[in-house]
């Protein structure tokens, strides 16, 4: 499978264009003298299906130029992907399939269902890649990867291209790794447009195997999975792999109360809901990481999927 590319994340931003939304750019005085820096937040929690997912799943299924609407798109994802590709398939008019495993969120889930997909729930990932195999051979189904796909990768890419179009003076760029899809995408737009800019992944120290993968150049399982940002919980793929390992300048790692205190500092200070996986790229400008301070920081704001009881609970608590 070819590697995404410059060019290609230039090319989907001409197939996204008046699709998806241009989400806006938050500044604030508090995270500014909290890092001791210029902190710019990208808002792809104000994107459809409110994350930046859709923007990859969108790009991916339109590449696929089917002659049968008839065919469905497959998919496995519990989380925004999921939804990603359950609102493109309505809107190219295609049948969506997922394949959902547990732990599912509740307010996913109806999202998904909402879209009009239809929703399979399985126990366990493993059971998960069993079920897409057999629907892809009894429907003839074409299967839409939430990460390792160059399509998605430059679908992705388009958040950091349209960030660095209004704020083109970036000197550094921080985003959440799980899969790293939009990590990777993220890297090839803001080094097509200025290498000097430097990026970081921010990874939960609950969920830790991408900084382990790429310093051993080969994907890795994390030690523990429980952390409280669900969306971060997999593990790189080879694209992902190849693309981080050439561009990232390094990682910040994340304590599960960094995660907890920044959702609730992006509620009561920037009014805007996060969820836990946005709030694992905020955490290195409140805690001012001294590679950022004196810098203008670009985070990108993945996405606010959460359900409002769970959110309330989390916030309440000092440490999770």
């Amino acid at each position: 499978m070819a590697v995404a590319t410059y060019s290609d994340v230039l090319q989907a931003q001409n197939i996204l264009k008046g699709v998806v939304h241009c989400t806006p750019v938050l500044t604030s005085h508090y995270l500014n003298s909290q890092s001791n820096a210029k902190i710019f937040l990208k808002c792809e929690n104000f994107q459809r299906v409110g994350a930046f997912k859709f923007r990859g799943a969108y790009h991916a299924i339109t590449r696929l130029e089917l002659s049968d609407t008839k065919i469905p798109i497959i998919t496995l994802s519990s989380g925004n992907h999921a939804q990603g590709v359950a609102l493109s398939c309505r809107l190219h008019g295609l049948q969506a399939i997922i394949v959902m495993p547990e732990p599912i969120n509740p307010f996913k889930l109806a999202a998904v269902q909402g879209y009009g997909a239809t929703v399979h729930q399985v126990a366990t990932r493993g059971e998960g890649d069993r079920m897409v195999h057999n629907l892809m051979v009894q429907t003839n189904g074409r299967f839409v990867h939430a990460f390792n796909d160059p399509h998605v990768i430059a679908g992705q890419g388009t958040a950091t291209l349209e960030f660095l179009e209004s704020h083109p003076d970036l000197d550094v760029l921080l985003a959440p790794v799980g899969g790293g899809g939009l990590l990777s995408g993220a890297c090839l737009a803001a080094h097509g447009v200025n290498p000097a800019i430097k990026v970081y992944a921010c990874e939960p120290a609950l969920a830790l195997d991408a900084i382990y993968s790429i310093q051993k150049n080969r994907i890795g399982p994390p030690s523990r999975t429980d952390t409280i940002a669900e969306g971060l919980r997999t593990t790189l793929g080879d694209l992902t792999l190849t693309i981080l390992g050439k561009h990232l300048e390094g990682f910040f790692i994340v304590e599960e109360h960094e995660i907890v205190q920044a959702m609730k500092i992006a509620f009561e200070r920037l009014k805007i809901v996060i969820e836990p996986s946005s709030a694992v790229a905020l955490a290195p400008v409140l805690r001012g990481e001294s590679a950022l301070q004196g810098k203008r920081v670009g985070v990108i704001v993945t996405g606010g999927n959460i359900d409002l009881l769970h959110f309330c609970d989390v916030c309440r608590k000092e440490t999770y």
